[in-house]
């Protein structure tokens, strides 16, 4: 299972709720996004691109792999 949700300071986050979801498909997937590992918070995560389309993207992408995962957003105010 993951999470999948922008985060101010880090970015695009893929948090796996166990180190048994991280499959080597699934490790592999994440870095070809541009995920790097963040072992402070135990999570992927790629600064650039957190739109709500993005986060679709990587949710998809690990439905695929037949993981579970929670994804959410939140639009950015408008000026």
């Amino acid at each position: 299972m993951f999470l999948v949700t922008p985060d101010p300071a880090h970015g695009l986050v893929a948090a796996p709720r166990a180190s048994a979801d991280l499959t080597a498909e699934t490790e592999e997937t994440l870095t070809a996004q541009g995920f790097a590992w963040n072992s402070e918070i135990e999570a992927y995560t790629r600064p650039a691109d957190h739109s709500p389309e993005a986060v679709d993207r990587t949710a998809g992408a690990l439905c695929e792999l037949g993981h579970f995962v929670f994804s959410s957003y939140m639009p950015l105010p408008t000026r």
